[in-house]
């Protein structure tokens, strides 16, 4: 079991030493769990740049600093997936439109860029509000066919409908304070 060694005063100073201690070995890690170096390589940077946003001003103590990393690069891997996942469906659907009808590849980029945000955001919600707002808002369910296929109340549908629509609007804001 390795272990990082006596935390340093300066929380950047933690982050450079786990990096340099463990950067590889998490590289090698992840390039077994993925069959591809290029992938691993990213991801293994990724989870490092996701330690320096999580916590910038607080210093690292971490017992099992491989642990903590494998579980921060095994989320970043899922999302990865999911990405690729809602980018494959979105091409294939584009191959179906005539060309001439087609968006440009900036209009494409934009909205591949606007699904992800969407599957983070639906991601995060908890397994009941995600069910119902695609049922709602893909299917075209009313709340009440939804209670029924869920086997909860109505009211309890129309809450999950409204953390899910909040969830979108804290989306959208976000999106048009960036423009």
């Amino acid at each position: 079991m390795h272990s990082t060694p006596p935390a340093p005063h300066h929380p950047h100073q933690a982050i450079d030493q786990l990096y340099s201690h463990h950067h590889s070995w998490l590289q090698g890690w992840l390039r077994k769990r993925l069959g591809n170096a290029a992938d691993a390589a990213d991801l293994a940077q990724d989870t490092f740049v996701r330690l320096l946003s999580n916590a910038p001003g607080e210093p690292l103590n971490l017992t099992t600093p491989r642990a903590y990393l494998a579980t921060i690069a095994n989320r970043l891997t899922i999302n990865l997936y999911r990405r690729r996942s809602l980018e494959h469906a979105y091409l294939a659907a584009l191959a179906e439109i005539p060309e001439e009808l087609a968006p440009s590849l900036e209009h494409q980029a934009l909205v591949l860029e606007a699904l992800d945000e969407v599957d983070q955001v639906l991601a995060a919600l908890p397994a009941k509000a995600r069910q119902a707002f695609l049922m709602a808002q893909l299917e075209g369910y009313t709340q009440e066919e939804i209670a029924s296929r869920l086997g909860l109340s109505v009211r309890s549908v129309q809450r999950h409908l409204a953390r899910a629509f909040e969830e979108c609007i804290v989306l959208a804001s976000q999106g048009a304070r960036h423009e």
